[in-house]
């Protein structure tokens, strides 16, 4: 049985940064009221998300962060099955993981892969239950709540199965798939094996029928491909040797290449010079043009000196003019030079590249003349050994006869595992297990319909359909009732499936949450009955309600826990 005993959080949804706590085992009977919006609810989101790591209700993970602080949320949830103690913590942060931690008598139990491993660990392991069967036997809610008979036939199985402990026929079956698979895996290898066993078989029968001939023909045209690839490698040598005497000629002659870069670097220097000399002298040239005091000494510049300068200046541009032209054009016959060598070295690339291929093709051809050769050398031995075919015969014979014989083996394998399949399947042993609860679970949701003066015949059938009848036996189907006569069929469900936890002790817990049951459903009459069924749970039940009419029903509660909001944070009221 799990014990649960407090659930606690901060900056969870309105929550600030204190702990809330809820002891679960304070009274057997606890109302938690509160003004909209002050929290109430709060506690099944904390309580689902400590434990399956999302919120009762439909609320994004990110979205349970208290938005006015923005301070990570966390939640824990302690609990007891039989000696042990637990304590599960969770966190939600906008950057970085989020903790997820198990303790068990205050240890630590690590994590044995991912989250998503952890979690399984936890319910399969621990509770024992998913979310859907917890919420379908601990809380009953309007939020988000989706309650049994609404649900598709698969995910009421799931529940059921749950409840009877039944699962591990569904996992039991996980792995029959799996046998079956590699059962089906041996049979068409064993099958594959038998056919290639007789191929080769046949074959050796009919070598040694034709065992000369083929063993001739065969030596023969082993003879003429080996003759055919080595005229082919001889081919390919002769172009590489051509190409390669190619490729030397034409190295040899762009022997100057280095002396032609460095020609054209010696000449680019140059005229880089002679053209800051030419705007050098321009510019002192333009000086004497322009001016007849020196702006340094203020002295007159004649004009005899400033014609002399400026002819001196002309003589010398006209000279160096004449020294760039001459290089210019020492620079283009080197440019026209290096152009040639830069052909000349594409042409060389080129040709390695066809030397690279022709090599390629060669080594290609004598691997495929050493193939030949282990070909022809086999042939050879075949040839000096004809009595190994009928060894082979006999070897292979044996072999096709246990072959046989594990195919034989296999098929009743096979039919043994397809009659376990046939057990296991849904209409198998669980069908008739589910076939004797069926009417028990029947018996009890009447019998608490009953108690909440809701008189009707409700049956469900080993496929989980319901049949609803009246008292004058008219039939009806559950969407057919009011709400209020739709949550007295959830509320026995609820009833029922906790019953039946208890008797199977598969998901038994001391805990029962309601949101909102009594607010808009039920009438007066239906929640003095509900009362009363909560009062005969047993001493071991802890039963929280939900609910707007606290002053209604204040006086009918053992204990209350009032939320209420304080500067925009939910809280417990004093």
């Amino acid at each position: 049985m799990i014990h649960f005993e407090a659930v606690r959080w901060k900056n969870f949804l309105s929550t600030g940064n204190v702990w809330t706590e809820v002891q679960f085992n304070r009274s057997p009977t606890t109302l938690i009221v509160g003004d909209n919006g002050a929290g109430k609810s709060t506690i099944l989101d904390a309580l689902c998300f400590g434990l399956f790591g999302k919120a009762f209700r439909k609320i994004n993970k990110q979205q349970l962060v208290n938005s006015i602080n923005g301070k990570g949320a966390a939640v824990e949830v302690e609990f007891r099955i039989g000696s042990q103690q637990y304590k599960i913590y969770r966190e939600i942060k906008k950057y970085g993981s989020s903790p997820f931690e198990i303790f068990m008598n205050d240890k630590l139990i690590n994590q044995p892969g991912s989250a998503r491993d952890y979690q399984a660990y936890l319910e399969e392991a621990i509770l024992k239950v998913n979310y859907t069967a917890f919420t379908q036997i601990v809380i009953l809610g309007n939020a988000s709540f989706t309650p049994f008979m609404q649900l598709p036939s698969n995910q009421r199985r799931e529940i059921i199965e749950e409840l009877l402990d039944i699962k591990i026929f569904s996992a039991m079956n996980l792995i029959l798939k799996e046998r079956q698979d590699s059962n089906k895996d041996l049979v068409s290898e064993n099958k594959h094996n038998n056919q290639l066993a007789t191929e080769k078989l046949d074959i050796y029968k009919a070598n040694i029928k034709k065992a000369d001939a083929d063993k001739k023909n065969k030596l023969d045209q082993i003879n003429q491909r080996i003759t055919e690839s080595e005229a082919k490698i001889n081919v390919h040598e002769t172009v590489v040797a051509d190409l390669l005497n190619q490729i030397e000629v034409d190295i040899a002659s762009i022997s100057d290449e280095e002396t032609i870069v460095q020609r054209l670097d010696k000449i680019g220097r140059l005229e880089s010079t002679l053209e800051d000399k030419i705007r050098r002298v321009k510019k002192e040239k333009a000086f004497f043009e322009s001016n007849a005091v020196c702006p340094t000494c203020d002295q007159d510049i004649s004009d005899e000196v400033r014609t002399n300068r400026m002819d001196v200046a002309e003589n010398s541009i006209s000279e160096t003019q004449a020294g760039l032209t001459k290089l210019e054009s020492e620079y283009t016959k080197a440019k026209v030079r290096q152009d040639e060598i830069t052909a000349v070295q594409e042409s060389v690339r080129v040709a390695q590249i066809e030397v690279a291929k022709q090599q390629s093709e060669i080594s290609a051809q004598r691997n495929f003349v050493k193939g030949l050769e282990l070909d022809l050398q086999q042939a050879k031995e075949e040839t000096a050994e004809e009595d190994d075919n009928s060894v082979q015969i006999k070897t292979l014979e044996t072999a096709i006869k246990k072959l046989e014989k594990q195919q034989e083996k296999l098929q009743n394998e096979k039919h043994l595992l397809e009659t376990a399949s046939n057990l296991l399947k849904d209409k198998g042993i669980k069908a008739r297990i589910i076939n004797q609860y069926v009417p028990v679970i029947n018996k009890l949701v009447n019998k608490y319909l009953a108690a909440m003066d809701f008189f009707v015949n409700f049956e469900l059938n080993e496929n989980f359909e319901e049949v609803i009848k009246s008292r004058h036996r008219d039939e009806f189907s559950y969407s057919s009732f009011s709400e209020g006569e739709k949550m007295r069929i959830d509320l026995a469900l609820l009833f029922t499936w906790r019953s039946v936890a208890k008797m199977k002790n598969s998901v038994n817990t001391n805990l029962l949450i309601l949101d909102e049951v009594f607010d808009a459903s039920l009438d007066t009459g239906g929640c003095d009955e509900f009362l009363k069924i909560i009062d005969q749970l047993g001493d071991g039940t802890n039963v929280f309600v939900i609910s707007h009419k606290g002053d209604i029903l204040q006086d009918k509660f053992r204990s209350m826990i009032k939320f209420e909001k304080h500067k925009d944070f939910s809280r417990i009221a004093a």
